[in-house]
């Protein structure tokens, strides 16, 4: 059963090892990054953030960047992306055979400074080197819009602002974008009309866009983006990671869970090419290994074919209530 106005299929790009990681208090093995890496992949999963090349004092969790792509499996189809602050980290980055080099400029000016204590113009002005350096390489520049709608302690973020990275994007080669619902406070209608815009000035650009789910919108904002052209969205197994500094309650700030992405495709009957019962494996040993549990719906309340197979209670009294 399909609706119309949604697409026959979308990307779906996972962001757990990255941007999940780097906010678990603890440092997770290599061997263990590499565990969930295979499960991943064999649940179908074929876009992967892998890593980041923040310097190792500021993310100690993801220090290891380089020695997990040496230990990655090539298996085709298969895309790795990583992250670089700043030009520096595009060339470490660049050194490790990574497919796509993932550049973070927030349209909002407080946001950039508070996370990456530069000014946008500052981000802006190496985006340029970075993207002859990723050119030069071979590598895939991604350009990520932080807040592109919305940011926490402002509000809405003028649509000049985040035209103002996506042309510089442009003028630095980028081969795509993504728009970022940094806060969690984004909107359909907003989503909307910022992915169908992106798409109509810079119809060369792939665009997708990252979700994440303070107020419970990120499946309608899904479902609005893919509506406008999104080619991909991007959520993490069980939820991990976000800007935990944000104001507001920590359990609320993360990812959208990307198993709540998938399973919302698939009840649209949007192709992701993602087994849900696999990838499942991939967020119980995520949850294993943070200690933090997931906070998907589908992981609480399970799938359709898992209550239509659940038994009723045995217990006295239980189930016993009238039904409304």
């Amino acid at each position: 059963m399909s609706i119309p106005g949604l697409p026959s299929s979308v990307r779906l790009v996972e962001v757990g090892l990255r941007d999940g990681l780097q906010s678990v208090d603890h440092t997770l093995r290599t061997e263990d990054k590499l565990e969930l890496v295979h499960l991943l992949i064999d649940a179908g999963v074929r876009e992967i953030e892998a890593v980041s090349f923040a310097h190792p004092k500021v993310l100690p969790q993801l220090a290891d960047a380089a020695e997990l792509m040496d230990a990655v499996p090539r298996v085709p189809g298969v895309v790795y992306r990583g992250l670089a602050p700043n030009l520096r980290g595009a060339q470490r980055a660049v050194e490790c055979g990574l497919d796509e080099l993932v550049v973070v400029v927030s349209a909002d000016e407080e946001v950039s400074l508070r996370n990456q204590r530069l000014t946008v113009d500052q981000i802006l002005a190496d985006l340029e080197r970075i993207g002859e350096l990723a050119a030069s390489t071979g590598t895939r520049l991604v350009v990520a819009v932080a807040c592109a709608f919305f940011a926490p302690a402002r509000g809405p973020v003028p649509r000049g602002e985040r035209l103002r990275v996506l042309r510089a994007a442009d003028d630095a080669g980028a081969a795509a974008v993504y728009l970022a619902a940094t806060s969690g406070e984004e909107v359909p209608g907003e989503m909307y009309e910022g992915v169908a815009e992106a798409r109509a000035l810079f119809p060369h650009l792939d665009v997708g866009v990252h979700l994440h789910n303070r107020n419970g919108f990120a499946p309608a904002n899904a479902m609005a983006s893919m509506m406008a052209g999104a080619s991909w969205l991007e959520g993490s197994f069980a939820g991990l990671g976000g800007d935990l500094w944000f104001p507001g309650d920590p359990t609320v700030l993360g990812n959208a869970p990307l198993e709540d992405l998938i399973h919302l495709c698939d009840g649209l009957g949007i192709e992701t090419g993602i087994d849900l019962d696999r990838y499942m494996l991939a967020v119980a040993r995520a949850v294993e290994l943070t200690g933090r549990p997931s906070t998907s719906f589908v992981s609480r309340g399970g799938t359709r074919a898992g209550l239509a197979a659940a038994r009723w209670p045995d217990a006295p009294g239980q189930g016993r209530v009238a039904l409304r």
